[in-house]
Formats: C-alpha cells, structure tokens, sequence
C-alpha cells in the first residue's frame, strides 16, 4: 500500500518509519528545500521514547539526548514548590529524554533515507490540494525549485503538515486561524553551568505568561563543564483579540536583559544566560480546537495538524510520535485502509483532544499556579492528585506505559 505523508517533520519522519515497518510503502513530501538542525529543546516522554526505541533507534536517541531525572517545580523566587522523579527514576522501562529538535528531526531524517532509500524523502514539494479517486488519492504540489506542478497518486494521504496545516484546511475550510492565548515564548539556547543537580527540568512562576523553565540538553564536553542549556521565558505583551505577528521575530539584546532582568532566581545566572545565547526568537502559544473527525475517507491527519496543543506537559510531540505508531499498527489489522483510518480516528483523536484542553487549563503546571496563588505549596498530597490525573489522562502513568501491549506489526500479523 502506497501512503503519501504530507510533512517532513518529526511527526511526518516517525509516521514514514512506522509505516515502513509495518511493511506499508510511504513517501515523505516536505515543503522547506533542505532539512537543517535548526530549533530549540523539546523532551520526549518515556511513552514517546519506547515507541522510538520499538522502531530500533534506542541507540541512535541516547546518543544523542540526555535523560533528566526530576521535574522540579519553582516559585518566582526560586523557592522549591514540587518535585517528582522522571523517567527510570520514577519506574518507567523507559528513559524520558531532552534533546535539541534540530538534532532529533535530523535523526530521524538519516533513518528514513536509509531504510527506505534517499528518494522516499521529497523536499521543496508544496502541498496545494488533493482530491480522493477511486481507490486511491491524488495530491497536487507545487515543485519550489522549478516551479513545476507535479502531481502525485496514492492508496492513502496522511496530513502531518503541522498547526497551519494545508491538509487539515481542505478538510475544514472554515476553521480559521489557531486560537492564541496571549501569551509569547522567548526560546534560547546556551552553554551554561549545570543547575540543581544537572539532571532536572526546571519550571519556576506561576500561570502562562510568567514563567521560566529551563533544562539541560546535553552534557558537558568534559567533566564539570558547562551544559547546553534549553530555556523559555513566557512574557504577556498583547491579547488575543489583538494581530497576531507570527514571524518568529528575533528578540533584540536589550529586550531579552530586561525580559529576564525581572526574575531572582538564585540557580542560575540569566544575565550571562541571555548574553550566551547565540539567537533568541519569540514564538506565540498558539493551538486549536479539538476536532470531531480526522478520517475523511482515505484522508487523515497526525501530530500538530491534527491537534496542536500549548506546551504544558511536555507532550505535544511525544503524542505525534504515538500518533504515528497507532497508524500504522491499525492500517496493518484492518483489511480495508478506510477502515484502519477510521479504527485510528476512534483509538486517538478523543485522548489527545482531552489532552489539548488540559493543556489550555495548564494541564499538570497548574500545580505552580496554584502554588502561586495559595503563596507557598500546596497541601500534601494535592500537587501529585493533579500531576497523576495529567499522567492518566495522556495514558502515560508507569503502568500504563509499561504494561501496555505494543503497537509493532509483528510479521505474523
């Protein structure tokens, strides 16, 4: 079976590896010319992790990422509001890991070219439309080097072109734009000392909007040396009513001294933090109402198209990479590929959509604006009810996740 997967990014990379291994035979269409390792952090959760690692690349994800081993929640003073063990601390068979994007996405990239070969990866391809025939789909792009129109027929068309999907707007064309919440992220990256014990995740404030979060994404070179240091600043300055400029803007020198000169924190030095680092550029928090329906026929959508999420939790690609696995294992069960997409829309679309409303509700940081509110931590006991509801609602408790039968296609299937 022929799938044509519109995205080349993690989401698009993992679902073409999830089909190839459950013998279906996809092709990867991406609209940037080249893929570079550009970005920031992002962590996978053990969840997402043991799905990779299912797919045969432990290896080639701990070579590259570091396993934190606590969340450590913080007020605007840096005092310690909360704190849980991540990862094979906290019982998982699987690591969680933090890991540069760019570094991840070009993983995932060399792994698809070299299992499926070179040319299952079409970049510079500009999806504009697609329309379903008998028995198959048919896409149209647009080539961005020779300006050509080329078109291009398949049994399936998997939509994981991200938050402004063009896949996702033919199927809803009255959507809109995604919904922001006023809040904008700063995002750097730099070497920096390790903090707290090197291994946590780090999330200090309140509600959206004012917060900073910071985590390690890489060792030091040589032994207490400086690590490479994801951070986020979260600032309000606009509503949600107001344009919203989604350029991605670079934030100046100046803006980012006085954005980060607001915060005593007493574990890091965010003076030298913003002067180290190379780029800082604003991102707006941005995601979109959860859908009724994701399967049209021999068309669905995965990852970010289908729902983008704010990022609370850490779970927004952690759910694509899981997305892609539970594709490719109905495709392989059903004996008719309408209906595994439909089986597909049934397994995930009401999870994740429960997911992205627990996001917008702050999802498991509402531990810390609550703590924030009540002016010191929370009663015993309440901040694990709201992180362990969080886990069971994602289906990502450890037992959920260890005891969970797997989504590979055994050959016998």
């Amino acid at each position: 079976m022929r799938v044509n997967v519109v995205g080349g990014g993690i989401a698009g990379l993992t679902c073409a590896l999830s089909l190839h291994a459950a013998g279906f035979r996809p092709r990867v269409y991406e609209a940037a010319r080249t893929v570079e390792p550009v970005g920031v952090g992002i962590n996978l959760l053990p969840h997402a992790v043991r799905e990779l690692a299912e797919l045969g690349l432990a290896g080639e994800l701990a070579a590259i990422a570091l396993p934190p081993n606590r969340l450590s929640y913080h007020d605007r003073a840096g005092e310690p509001v909360w704190e849980e063990p991540l990862g094979r601390a906290a019982g998982y068979r699987w690591p969680q890991y933090s890991v540069h994007r760019g570094q991840l996405h070009v993983m995932l990239l060399a792994a698809v070219r070299e299992r499926l070969g070179p040319d299952h990866v079409r970049t510079g391809s500009l999806f504009r439309r697609f329309e379903q025939t008998t028995g198959g789909v048919r896409a149209h792009f647009l080539d961005r080097t020779s300006g050509a129109a080329t078109v291009e027929d398949a049994d399936l068309l998997v939509g994981s072109d991200g938050i402004d999907s063009v896949v996702r707007a033919r199927l809803y064309p009255d959507e809109g734009p995604s919904y922001w919440n006023g809040v904008h992220m700063w995002r750097g990256v730099a070497r920096h000392p390790h903090i707290l014990d090197g291994r946590s995740i780090v999330v200090a404030g309140g509600t959206p909007g004012a917060k900073f979060v910071a985590y390690p994404i890489e060792d030091p070179v040589t032994g207490g040396g400086e690590a490479l240091l994801n951070w986020v600043l979260e600032v309000r300055h606009g509503q949600p009513a107001e344009p919203l400029d989604r350029s991605n803007r670079r934030i100046t020198p100046a803006e980012a001294r006085a954005g980060l000169a607001d915060w005593r924190l007493p574990w890091i030095d965010l003076a030298t933090l913003g002067e180290r680092s190379s780029a800082i550029f604003e991102y707006p928090m941005l995601d979109r109402d959860p859908l009724p329906r994701w399967s049209f026929g021999r068309v669905t959508l995965l990852g970010d198209a289908a729902h983008p999420m704010v990022p609370m939790g850490m779970n927004g690609g952690s759910q694509s990479i899981v997305d892609a696995r539970v594709l490719a294992w109905c495709l392989a069960q059903a004996g008719d590929p309408v209906a595994g997409l439909r089986r597909y829309d049934e397994l995930r679309r009401p999870a994740v959509n429960a997911i992205v409303l627990a996001n917008r509700d702050s999802g498991p940081e509402e531990i810390i604006a609550r703590a924030a509110a009540h002016g010191g931590p929370l009663p015993a006991g309440r901040a694990e009810e709201i992180a362990n509801r969080y886990k069971h609602l994602a289906h990502a408790t450890v037992a959920q996740v260890n005891t969970h039968p797997s989504w590979t296609v055994r050959s016998d299937s």
